[in-house]
């Protein structure tokens, strides 16, 4: 239970504006094979998913702190995600399991107001299908 807690743990940083590889600690415990892939993979993908509706809910909520000094993002990153997310909408969350760029796309999807059911539809589908396909690699080279 401690080493599930741990891969949700990682998941769930990985999303937020945090670094971290949660896909180091997935293949890890895939090729421990002490646990069920399936329920690896539910488990990064919920942890994930929910790092990335942290984010959802900073650009949806907290942008009234923006000339905050303890702001914890600059007014050009904020102007990069809402050009990116502006110019693709919620296609481009999509790419919200690409590194580097898709957590800021998370947090633009809050500050463009995507609605939250939307949000997680995609979210959920990008997130486990790069886990789906990761592992899916990773057991084909062993």
């Amino acid at each position: 239970m401690i080493a599930l807690s741990g891969l949700f743990l990682a998941a769930f940083v990985a999303a937020t504006l945090l670094p971290g590889q949660s896909e180091v600690v997935l293949l890890a415990m895939v090729l421990t094979d002490l646990h069920p892939v399936w329920l690896l993979v539910s488990v990064a993908s919920a942890g994930n998913v929910l790092g990335s509706l942290v984010n959802w809910a900073m650009g949806r909520f907290m942008m009234r702190y923006s000339g905050h000094k303890r702001f914890p993002f600059t007014a050009e990153q904020i102007a990069k995600s809402q050009a990116w997310y502006g110019r693709w909408g919620w296609m481009s969350l999509w790419a919200s399991w690409v590194p580097v760029i898709g957590d800021p796309l998370t947090l633009a999807a809050g500050i463009m107001r995507e609605p939250l059911w939307r949000f997680l539809l995609v979210v959920t589908m990008a997130k486990a299908g790069r886990y789906i396909i990761l592992v899916v690699i990773a057991q084909a080279a062993v």
